[in-house]
């Protein structure tokens, strides 16, 4: 409904059901590859993307994604949840800070996007998500273009989904395709709420849900994960 946060809610619950933070990471990236590809084409046909944009953003963030994919498939699962959890923690309080903040316009082109780019794409394969979170909201927050930096940031969200998929395929030695098809499943179902919810709730109560639940789902898995 966001455009944001379906990787770090859907990593959230599968840290919860007992997945380990690659087989959930690589899980929700390989379902997302559906997902981002629809929207991306679709924010092209409606005139939502800066070519520009798109561009600085894309090879840093894959670049970003390779690294934290490769970092989290070479880490003990055990070790690395406790810090995947807190992360998720604090990407969902991020989201919900959301509701508090008032945007000024900004002009012109926006300044670090390589610098944010490689971090959105970094914490995005660690986390199992957070390049919405991190990328689209730095952008608007700081008053650039929302219709554009939507459209821009999800056009490249793909490619880094796409690279996220294979490299986490190809690392992580469990198969998990099943639970890839229940995050389709679920997520086609979901959609029509998604939109049902969009036109009749405001962006700022769909923030404080959203960053509700991630939230508290992470305190639960930081719990089990310290206990």
């Amino acid at each position: 409904a966001l455009g944001m946060a379906y990787g770090i809610t859907s990593t959230s619950f599968l840290l919860a059901a007992g997945a380990s933070p690659a087989v959930a990471s690589a899980s929700v990236h390989i379902a997302e590859v559906f997902t981002t590809g629809v929207s991306g084409v679709s924010h092209i046909k409606l005139g939502n993307v800066n070519k520009n944009l798109f561009l600085r953003l894309l090879v840093p963030g894959m670049i970003g994604a390779l690294v934290g994919a490769w970092l989290l498939s070479s880490i003990d699962g055990k070790a690395m949840k406790p810090f995947v959890s807190a992360y998720l923690l604090l990407m969902g309080l991020y989201v919900f800070s959301k509701v508090f903040r008032t945007i000024r316009r900004q002009h012109g082109e926006p300044k670090h996007v390589a610098k944010l780019g490689l971090a959105g794409g970094f914490v995005d394969a660690v986390g199992g998500g957070g390049w919405g979170p991190v990328v689209t909201t730095t952008l608007i927050g700081t008053g650039h273009d929302p219709r554009m930096t939507i459209g821009s940031v999800n056009l490249a969200e793909f490619f880094l989904t796409f690279v996220s998929a294979i490299a986490f395929a190809l690392l992580v030695g469990e198969g998990p395709w099943a639970i890839v098809a229940g995050l389709v499943i679920g997520g086609l179902f979901a959609a029509p709420f998604a939109a049902y919810l969009t036109a009749r709730l405001k962006t700022k109560t769909l923030l404080a849900l959203v960053g509700t639940v991630i939230s508290v789902v992470s305190v639960y898995n930081l719990y089990r994960a310290l206990a």
